[in-house]
């Protein structure tokens, strides 16, 4: 199945009341817009790897290790973008007017037995977005999104060492797994890999 035919149009999310208050707006006073499963233009695909780097490059742990550059990450953002043209897996987009600012795919786990539940990957906010309240927002809209679907629970990893797992806490994700030493950042660094998870069956 197509994402065209899966889907007739973008879900477009404007940033809730308590985003927009904590500052989800540029100078111009237009709240950042979420939007699920945009057309996946070359150029939307290129300004989402422009993001990618942006946040690898600003420490950010979205699957690489800065530096980064963006042939580097054209092969892995092919394979999420497949995903999402194929209908399988979704996307979310934070766009302040043209801006890519955050970025999440919702990812099907291609197991039956893990139908009910979906994994988030590649969450990214814009290193200049990230006192904006854009992180949170971007995680609510995913949690909607979940939730309309009608899915037990939302998974992330979070690399271990960045503190990462407090700002998941706060949106009510717990820690249920985690393997010590799993990811090598470098030679002598190696990270915990920790399981976080969104009951959404409450």
């Amino acid at each position: 199945m197509t994402q065209a035919a899966r889907r007739d149009r973008p879900i477009r999310v404007p940033a809730g009341p308590r985003d927009a208050g904590s500052g989800a707006r540029h100078d111009g006073g237009m709240a950042v817009e979420f939007v699920v499963d945009p057309e996946l233009t070359d150029d939307l695909r290129a300004r989402i790897v422009a993001l990618w780097v942006e946040v690898t490059n600003a420490g950010g742990a979205v699957g690489f290790v800065a530096p980064v550059r963006a042939e580097e990450v054209w092969p892995v953002a092919e394979r999420a973008f497949n995903g999402v043209a194929a209908g399988i897996d979704r996307v979310i987009l934070g766009l302040d007017g043209d801006e890519v600012v955050a970025l999440l795919f919702v990812v099907d786990n291609r197991f039956g037995f893990k139908d009910h539940w979906r994994v988030l990957m590649r969450v990214m906010v814009t290193p200049h977005g990230r006192e904006r309240g854009l992180g949170s927002a971007l995680m609510r809209t995913a949690e909607a999104l979940g939730r309309k679907a009608g899915l037990a629970g939302l998974q992330v990893t979070v690399r271990g060492g960045m503190g990462i797992e407090t700002f998941y806490a706060k949106l009510g994700y717990r820690e249920v797994g985690r393997l010590p030493g799993a990811l090598r950042i470098g030679p002598g660094d190696d990270r915990d890999e920790i399981s976080m998870w969104l009951d959404l069956s409450a």
